[in-house]
């Protein structure tokens, strides 16, 4: 997959996953909070720091799957 030998940096982890937890609870506030594997999965690409690329991809395929 393309960009899968870059990794994110401590520092950029830290950045996202504060958005990440910032974007749930405004999700929340709009009555459309993230479900159990939405956070699984965003917890995921921080824990495994991807890139976007890489996250970007990941969604594709996912949709791309559950179209078939």
């Amino acid at each position: 997959m393309a960009g899968e030998s870059k990794r994110l940096t401590e520092a950029e982890v830290a950045v996202r996953r504060q958005r990440r937890l910032e974007a749930m609870n405004l999700q929340v506030i709009e009555g459309n909070p993230l479900s159990a594997e939405d956070i699984a999965m965003f917890e995921m690409f921080e824990r495994e720091a991807w890139p976007d690329e890489r996250c970007r991809a990941y969604v594709l395929a996912r949709v791309k799957a559950l179209a078939n």
